[in-house]
């Protein structure tokens, strides 16, 4: 079982086909973010009603309408965006086992119980190493490393799409 939702895969990528080869952001509707990845569209919109509350994007108006990042590509963390779709999660929930032991009849010693759970320290550290490195991370360093590996017409491509899709509106 994954720790993360799809949503935040969605919401990642989605942010991502906002952004262009420059690291400008380009303003995209929910529709077609869903047909460009072939995800869901109601899942979706349910997706950027979250990353809009937590300010990560604002919605445009216009011609169908649409959204923006709210902020700088270089500004949004991959942890931002897991905070706005799935909360803060804590990846351990420590039961304090180590009270519970059959020989302890129900009372632990003193000593059972002093300073923080060993199993628990440990847990704790790892989220915080987790977030710290989804943290260093942003929409806009997932962005150019995706265009480096695309051949140098993709970004046109995109972008050529996107316009299509909007002509036939």
């Amino acid at each position: 079982m994954a720790f993360y939702s799809s949503g935040v895969e969605y919401g990642i990528h989605s942010l991502i086909s906002m952004v262009d080869a420059n690291g400008d952001a380009r303003d995209m509707s929910v529709r077609e973010l869903a047909e460009l990845q072939n995800v869901p569209y109601d899942y979706l919109a349910k997706i950027f009603t979250r990353l809009s509350r937590a300010g990560l994007v604002v919605s445009t108006e216009g011609k169908g309408g649409g959204f923006r990042l709210a902020r700088a590509s270089e500004l949004i963390s991959v942890l931002d965006i897991v905070h706005a779709i799935d909360g803060q999660k804590s990846m351990f929930e420590c039961k304090e086992i180590r009270q519970r032991l059959a020989l302890f009849d129900e009372k632990p010693p003193a000593w059972v119980c002093d300073g923080p759970c060993g199993v628990r320290s440990v847990m704790d550290s790892a989220q915080q190493r987790m977030e710290e490195e989804l943290a260093r991370h942003t929409v806009l360093d997932l962005a150019r490393k995706m265009f480096r590996k695309a051949p140098d017409t993709f970004s046109i491509e995109v972008k050529q799409w996107v316009n299509d899709r909007r002509s036939k509106a």
